[in-house]
């Protein structure tokens, strides 16, 4: 086969550790996909509104946000390994309880609340360990292309989950596509026990969790670029995160179809893996503001849902969603790794989470009835707006603009 190396297989996929990382993360992406809109119908099927269905997916978040600071300290105090595997295992009975009361029928949407929070919590306990994980897999000369080939893989799993979700709602029901969750998580769990790395930890005693917390919440405050973005990201996704999750299966999905919303969030993914194929191959020395002006492209989606009935123009707004979103969330990504020392690198991420999620919930609880009060096209108009001009605003910080990575050359054949 002639295909070239570079293209076919990028460097970091040489190491067994970062193929397996990869694996257990793209498998457990295309589970992670399919719940929210399996999710989203069981509700609705239950006879719920949009108020309620933003309740339970607030539920979800709220629980997320609170432990994920804990998250950090324990990804910075034990092994990353072990936190992975084991919140992927235990979030592979939370979420086969979960489908099991959809299946049999005993769902509510109490209980649904309920065990969102559970699958919150163990989510939270995951993510700074595994967003940390990328720098002890590969050496540091491939960390630019590893922070560009992992989410492309993820985001592959999440386009097919999209598409899944929504035929496997239509075909089995909420609880089997939630049970098809379950198994991910359970792959996922069994691919992170096979990592082999080794952990870090500073010498000396430790602090209390209290003060190791200060410690990460000052090493973000070094860098105004960090907390610049992290509360960009903070308007973002108390505006968007209600207009995807609440308004999004209702406009689309009873206004066209539930079909069509799969497709929109599939259109979404799409984007998203474009996003990364762009990465691998253009990474300018600015690239923290090359992708902070992609990001503007994000606007797009909830401004189509407002503005227009046809599903190609919806499918179109998504895909550039994520397309920005992609470019900007890789570089992003790895300016964090190349910045921030190993020893505070988790719970920098838990504070990049918190940051970014903190007003999620009251975002999801709220889009609702207000929404219900002002028109669910005009908020979503409203959602557009905000996006935009937050996004603007960031452009004109000089950290932003300045802020250059280290070892990227567009021009490298390597890359």
């Amino acid at each position: 086969m002639t295909t070239a190396p570079s293209v076919r297989r990028p460097g970091p996929l040489r190491h067994r550790n970062f193929r397996l990382l990869v694996t257990g993360s793209a498998v457990s992406s295309f589970g992670n996909a399919i719940t929210p809109i399996a999710l989203a119908f069981a509700v609705l099927d239950l006879g719920g509104s949009a108020t309620d269905l933003g309740l339970v997916v607030a539920a979800f978040a709220g629980a997320e946000v609170v432990t994920t600071l804990l998250g950090g300290v324990l990804g910075d105090r034990v092994s990353r390994k072990l936190m992975m595997e084991g919140s992927s295992a235990a979030s592979a009975v939370a979420q086969a309880g979960m489908a099991t009361t959809l299946i049999t029928g005993a769902a509510t949407i109490p209980l649904l609340t309920v065990l969102g929070m559970v699958t919150g919590v163990l989510s939270a306990l995951n993510q700074p360990s595994s967003q940390a994980m990328t720098r002890l897999v590969v050496p540091p000369e491939e960390l630019p292309r590893a922070v560009a080939v992992r989410p492309l893989a993820q985001q592959l799993g999440m386009v097919a989950g999209s598409v899944a979700g929504g035929a496997l709602v239509a075909v089995t029901g909420a609880g089997w596509a939630i049970m098809v969750d379950a198994a991910t998580f359970a792959f996922a769990a069994l691919c992170f026990s096979r990592l082999r790395v080794a952990h870090t930890r500073p010498d000396g005693p430790r602090g209390s969790m209290l003060s190791e917390l200060g410690e990460g919440a000052r090493e973000v405050l070094r860098h105004t670029w960090l907390w610049l973005l992290i509360g960009q990201a903070l308007v973002y996704h108390l505006f968007y995160g209600g207009a995807q999750g609440v308004l999004g299966p209702v406009v689309v999905g009873d206004g066209i179809g539930r079909s069509a919303w799969g497709a929109a969030l599939g259109a979404m993914m799409a984007g998203f893996v474009a996003g990364g194929l762009i990465c691998l191959r253009w990474q300018p020395r600015r690239a923290l503001f090359a992708g902070a002006i992609m990001l503007t492209l994000t606007c797009l989606f909830p401004l189509a849902m407002a503005l227009s009935d046809q599903a190609a123009v919806i499918l179109a707004g998504a895909f550039l969603h994520g397309l920005g979103l992609s470019v900007f969330s890789v570089f992003w990504d790895l300016s964090i790794q190349q910045n921030i020392p190993e020893d505070k690198l988790s719970r920098v991420y838990s504070f990049d989470i918190v940051g970014s999620f903190v007003a999620r919930p009251l975002g999801l609880a709220l889009t609702g009835p207000v929404a219900e009060a002002v028109g669910f096209r005009n908020w979503l108009l409203v959602v557009a707006v905000v996006l935009f001009v937050v996004e603007v605003a960031a452009l004109f910080s000089r950290d932003v603009r300045h802020l250059e990575i280290a070892g990227l050359h567009s021009d490298d054949p390597a890359l």
